[in-house]
Parts: structure tokens; C-alpha cells; sequence
């Protein structure tokens, strides 16, 4: 079984944390993540933009000029495409950009980007993060002696004080672990485990 660093709020070392072997340390499958956080991505993808077509756009009712004996080319409506405020051909239209990923993909995803962070020592174990009030300086402080500059930091449950208190610090974002996706996992230098987040996620992932 991996071992990572067991530490307490001050940022000191109190021991080692076991972590189960079929969570932290699967076989890392690459094509699994990289498949997951291209869903991820596009689902977030609002598809809203939207252009007018010629049938669309107000005016160009009437021909501008005669078909024959002008000289000029022969036009049917001001509002064509190659007029100045005319409609757009193919004009973009609200679309779904969503994406289907299979649940034993996503479970082969999760697992597969956990294990890489504990492979790459980029895996801390916090025992708590409860805290009497927010504050922003203590997290720092924490954050200065695990030399985390760059981290996601995963709760058991929602720690409202801790949260408030890592907000306003560049380069971190706290989140419950019921929330977590691959993608924040591989965008983040660091993993930041709280014991209880580690026992859920095992109990969901192994």
C-alpha cells in the first residue's frame, strides 16, 4: 500500500497515512483521463452563440433595382450575405456540445489521476481542517510550511471556515470531495487530502 505524509494544521508532520492500493495506486491509464477531461471541458461549453441568417434579419423586402438594363450586377434583397448588414451564411445557432462518458470510464479516470498524483509525491494528508472562524493569514501559514503554492485541497464535508479562509489565495481552491473531477486533480501541482476525504473517496472508488 502507498504511504503518504500525515499533517496537522500547524503544518507539522505527525505520521503516515496508508492508502488503499486499489484507489492510489491503480494503473494509470492515460487515454481513460485524457477522454474524461475533454468531456469535462465541453460540457461546461454554455453553446449560446447565435448569428442572424438572411430569412432572419429585419429589412430586404424589396428588390433594390430592376433585374436587366442597369449594368449592375442582378441582386434580389439588401439583406444577401454580401451586402453590409445583410444575414450571415451558416450563421452559428445554440447548440449542445455534451458529451456521454461511460461510468466505468469515469471510475478508471478518477482512480487512474489519484494514483499519479501519489506516483509524482504530490499527495498530502491533512488530519483536520476544522476551524473556529476564517482566517485567511492560518491557511497561508499552512500552506508556506507544506511549500504549496499551487494546490486543490479536498474536504470530507463542507468546512465553511476553511473554505472562506483559502479563497482569496492564488493558485488554491477548496472543494468537498463529492465534488472533485479529474480534470482539477491533473491542473493542480498539488493534492490536498483531508483524513476524511481520503476514507470517503476510498469508499466510493475501491
Amino acid at each position: 500500500m502507498p504511504k503518504v505524509g500525515l499533517y496537522n494544521i500547524e503544518g507539522s508532520q505527525v505520521g503516515d497515512v496508508e492508502l488503499n492500493a486499489s484507489v492510489f495506486d491503480f494503473p494509470v491509464n492515460e487515454a481513460a483521463m485524457h477522454q474524461v477531461i475533454l468531456a469535462l471541458l465541453a460540457n461546461k461549453r454554455q453553446g449560446t452563440q447565435s448569428a442572424k441568417t438572411r430569412a432572419e434579419v429585419s429589412g430586404g423586402g424589396i428588390k433594390p433595382w430592376r433585374q436587366k438594363g442597369t449594368g449592375r450586377a442582378r441582386q434580389g434583397s439588401t439583406r444577401s450575405p454580401q451586402w453590409a448588414h445583410g444575414g450571415i451564411v451558416f450563421a452559428p445557432k445554440p447548440r449542445s456540445y455534451r458529451m456521454a462518458i461511460p461510468k466505468s470510464m469515469k471510475r478508471v479516470a478518477m482512480k487512474s489521476a489519484l494514483s499519479s498524483k501519489v506516483k509524482e509525491e504530490n499527495v498530502l494528508v491533512i488530519d483536520s481542517l476544522k476551524m473556529e472562524a476564517p482566517k485567511t493569514r492560518t491557511m497561508a501559514e499552512l500552506l508556506k510550511k507544506l511549500s504549496v503554492k499551487k494546490a486543490l485541497i479536498v474536504t470530507g464535508d463542507v468546512e465553511m471556515n476553511a473554505y472562506k479562509s483559502a479563497r482569496n489565495i492564488e493558485g488554491i481552491t477548496m472543494v468537498p470531495c463529492n465534488n472533485i473531477n479529474v480534470y482539477d486533480i491533473v491542473k493542480y501541482e498539488k493534492l490536498i487530502l483531508t483524513q476524511d476525504a481520503v476514507k470517503k473517496i476510498e469508499e466510493v472508488y475501491a
